[in-house]
């Protein structure tokens, strides 16, 4: 025989797994300390600079 469910408890159970898999990601994306934030700022500037210092310009023809 099929266990009773009581939906009001399943859809409040869902909502708050939900919640915590949207926590989870905010903590991952928002939770960083601010010197962690420059470093990785400061590396995407140097890989950056690095590209367009190994940039080949092609030269224009004005003909």
């Amino acid at each position: 025989m099929a266990d009773i469910v009581n939906l009001r408890q399943f859809r409040k159970t869902k909502a708050r797994s939900e919640k915590e898999k949207q926590a989870e990601q905010n903590r991952l994306t928002f939770g960083r300390t601010k010197p962690e934030k420059s470093l990785t700022q400061a590396l995407n500037d140097k890989a950056e600079r690095s590209l367009d210092q190994k940039k080949l310009d092609k030269p224009e023809n004005d003909a």
